[in-house]
């Protein structure tokens, strides 16, 4: 089926401020309005209004919906998704706090890694093991999926999380595990080998964790926006910009919502890759200034780069393996704190780390751009903002001790 493209709707959910772009046959229309931290949707919809009354049409004109977000990236940081179970193979259980078990700064004893998505007391084993050609080599044992089934039927448990080893090489025990914790638990659940299928347990484990934990969240939003566009009479299909910097559907993204993860800064890349390709410029870097975050890419021969692995959180400043590993498609950029529209704090290491303000006229001292509006509060929250001290990270580096 071919989808006409001749009016088409972008919308970027920021950690401040939510974007939407229509372009209108080469005619184009945008606004900003603020993000709605309890209600994604309304934003978007909001900003719709604008632009659908500057171009004169009707939210039915609208041909195609694309849509870049970092909630899941936010949900994932912030540590706001749903209490997740593991289940995986006898033996295996501490994988995802182990990690590799390398150290990424071999000369520090106080390093600090990030504390895995789900803690020891909601993982559980069991037995059965797929060999590295996918061989079967033991059983699962499905009598212990049922009792632990039972059990996190009872624990209110909102996603579950599956994860053997070599399930890449064969899929067969998670896909069983799945049917027998599915009859008895309506929860969502997640299995490695469609999430991540590759190899190296702790990476694929923590991929499939990632997503089983922001699931339910994504779920929820994408079933809200798509009831809310139909209602404003908006019709047609939405797509959905995943980390590598394609699309995907609304369906496969409530599957694997750990996809979107980075889709938004993604977005502003390929947009990058496409002026650069119309200019004929091979070497460009791209600047994206959002409200909480700075993102930079850099675009070779009219392409972002790319990896299949990146990490989320990390707890040293541009420290490969200080980080949760997240592996799937995604385009490169290092991103850096803003401070707009957000609560500042130092942490140990030194740096300014800012987190989400939900706009609040009552709360009079917050350092953010969405309290209270007019010059007067705008005045106020450039003054908090420029009183935030200043802190030497190259004097922090030298001498190797934590700030309080």
């Amino acid at each position: 089926m071919t989808i006409s493209q001749d009016i088409r709707l972008g919308a970027d959910i920021g950690g401040t401020f939510t974007d939407v772009a229509l372009d209108v046959r080469g005619k184009l229309f945008s606004t900003k309005v603020l993000t709605n931290y309890s209600a994604p949707e309304q934003a978007i919809l909001d900003g719709m209004a604008i632009v659908v009354r500057d171009a004169g049409i009707s939210p039915s004109d609208i041909d195609i919906v694309i849509h870049g977000t970092t909630l899941a990236t936010n949900a994932l940081i912030e540590r706001r998704g749903a209490r997740t179970a593991l289940v995986t193979t006898d033996g295996f259980r501490d994988v995802i706090e182990m990690r590799t078990e390398n150290r990424f700064a071999q000369y520090d004893l106080d390093i600090v890694l990030p504390t895995p998505l789900i803690p020891r007391e909601d993982r559980f084993t069991v037995k059965g093991r797929i060999g590295a050609q996918g061989q079967e080599l033991q059983p699962l044992d499905e009598e212990a999926l049922e009792r632990i089934a039972d059990h996190i039927a009872t624990e209110g448990f909102g996603a579950v999380a599956i994860g053997f080893i070599h399930s890449y090489m064969n899929a067969e025990h998670e896909r069983r595990a799945r049917d027998i914790l599915a009859r008895k638990l309506s929860v969502l659940i997640s299995i490695s080998a469609e999430v991540s299928p590759q190899m190296r347990e702790f990476e694929r484990f923590d991929t499939v964790c990632a997503n089983a934990y922001v699931r339910p969240q994504m779920a929820d939003y994408l079933s809200r926006l798509q009831v809310r566009l139909k209602e404003m009479g908006a019709e047609c299909p939405v797509f959905m910009i995943h980390s590598g910097g394609g699309i995907i559907s609304v369906e496969t993204a409530t599957e694997f919502p750990v996809r979107l993860v980075e889709s938004g800064p993604a977005g502003g890349a390929i947009f990058t890759a496409d002026i650069a390709r119309r200019f004929d410029l091979d070497r460009v870097v791209s600047y994206d200034m959002g409200g909480t975050t700075a993102k930079i890419c850099l675009i070779e021969n009219f392409q972002p780069q790319t990896a299949r692995t990146f990490e989320v959180a990390r707890t040293y400043r541009f420290s490969k393996g200080s980080g949760m590993p997240i592996s799937i498609p995604v385009i490169e950029m290092i991103e850096i704190g803003a401070g707009g529209g957000s609560i500042a704090r130092v942490d140990a290491m030194g740096r300014i780390q800012v987190g989400r303000n939900p706009p609040d006229p009552n709360r009079g001292r917050r350092a953010t751009s969405g309290a209270g509006s007019g010059p007067r509060s705008r005045m106020r929250t450039s003054c908090l903002a420029s009183s935030i001290p200043t802190i030497s990270l190259a004097a922090r580096s030298s001498c190797r001790r934590r700030i309080p």
